[in-house]
């Protein structure tokens, strides 16, 4: 096994084609596939080998990177793929995903002979198309040599979280750190609109707290992007993190602990999106403040 693994790369969205870019230029062979083939096709100017199936981009393939809407797309996805997958086949599972999702992804790997490894990612689209993800990792010891080549090629880091996939270590943390996302968003998106609604320039609420406790640099960020028009493309969209926020809520429900703010993020993107924002940035959720029904 050489230091750089051919990879099939299942999903080419926002953060799928940024990830494929970057491990072409760690010099990985890429073999990328994507439902919407024409969402994957720029890939081949980059130097990637475009399938039509996913059995067709997993052929041959060291390892597997699937980055798709949410678990049940991934395993429907490597469901297709099956009858090209080889035992010993390293998969690292990064989509986000929920916790009931993952056992069952487990298990397709268990089943098929895969070395399987939760790893959704922290970040957007500028730290995915730079190569800066943070990457959230479990899975065993035994494979690790021919993943982490992987993992260095689209993250700046990898934090791993335990030796047994199936345990969703990595999930269970992508999940609270983006619950802090989401609501952050949301609460921007809250913030601009109450300054607007009662006449206040929303400058005048940064230059309250700037240099204080209560300024961020990620509140002045999605606020730009409100404020600016800069809603696409989106770094992260607004469907998606709709899905992550129900992820959200089903994990905090099935273990005890009710989210409020988590359910009213998802509502917020759910009228967003509804609205017609749902490919834009989740910024956009914004708009959700202006639709009082």
């Amino acid at each position: 096994m050489t230091d750089k693994p051919t990879v099939a790369v299942l999903g080419t969205g926002i953060m799928g084609a940024a990830m494929a870019r970057n491990l072409l230029r760690a010099g990985h062979t890429v073999r990328a596939w994507n439902r919407t083939r024409a969402k994957a096709e720029p890939l081949a100017a980059d130097g990637a080998q475009v399938t039509d199936t996913p059995a067709g981009a997993v052929e041959g393939a060291d390892a597997v990177l699937t980055m798709l809407y949410d678990g049940n797309t991934a395993l429907e996805t490597m469901r297709e793929a099956a009858s090209a997958l080889r035992p010993g086949v390293v998969w690292a599972q990064s989509t986000t995903a929920g916790l009931d999702q993952i056992p069952a992804l487990a298990a397709f790997a268990h089943e098929h002979g895969l070395v399987f490894y939760d790893a959704p990612v922290l970040g957007t689209r500028q730290p995915a198309e730079a190569g800066q993800l943070t990457v959230l990792a479990a899975g065993p010891e035994q494979g690790r040599e021919t993943v982490t080549p992987v993992f260095d090629a689209v993250g700046a880091r990898t934090l791993w979280t335990g030796d047994d996939g199936a345990t969703a270590a990595a999930t269970r943390l992508k999940l609270v750190a983006n619950s802090w996302v989401l609501a952050a968003t949301a609460a921007t998106g809250e913030v601009v609109a109450l300054a607007q609604a009662l006449d206040v320039d929303p400058q005048k609420f940064f230059d309250l707290i700037a240099g204080g406790p209560l300024d961020m640099g990620y509140l002045r960020a999605k606020a730009g992007l409100i404020l600016d028009g800069g809603l696409t493309p989106a770094s992260f969209a607004v469907d998606t993190a709709g899905k992550d926020a129900r992820l959200i809520v089903a994990a905090g429900t099935s273990h005890g602990v009710r989210l409020d703010v988590a359910e009213a993020a998802a509502a917020r993107f759910a009228r967003a999106a509804a609205q017609g924002h749902a490919d834009e940035d989740m910024a956009a959720a914004y708009f959700a403040s202006f639709d009082l029904k």
